[in-house]
């Protein structure tokens, strides 16, 4: 199952929705949400500075992450950006594929 990471932003609302439920709550009510798109939470972080919160899925696919962040983005609560991530097998065999790939300009 491929792995992905989700990193958010909570807005001004979305962090009085985490002040009152608490991080405990979110990451469960979190972790439901993904295992009703057929996946698993592997890892949840909660963070401070640029970023609020880390986490990495297993997902059946990316229509599954898209369908995930979609839903999360459009609540105006919380921003989020979805990243696969590959397993170093995995690069290995995108380095091995040949690309027929002209830069521009050149």
């Amino acid at each position: 199952m491929p792995k992905f990471m989700l990193v958010a932003n909570y807005t001004h609302e979305g962090a009085k929705g985490l002040a009152k439920e608490g991080a405990t709550a979110r990451s469960a009510a979190f972790a439901k949400t993904v295992e009703g798109l057929g996946g698993k939470l592997d890892a949840a972080y909660f963070a401070f500075g640029q970023d609020d919160v880390f986490a990495v899925l297993d997902l059946p696919d990316a229509a599954a992450a898209a369908a995930l962040s979609v839903n999360m983005n459009q609540t105006g609560r919380i921003t989020a950006r979805t990243i696969l991530l590959m397993t170093p097998e995995e690069m290995d065999a995108a380095l091995k594929k040949t690309v027929q790939y002209r830069a521009p300009g050149t």
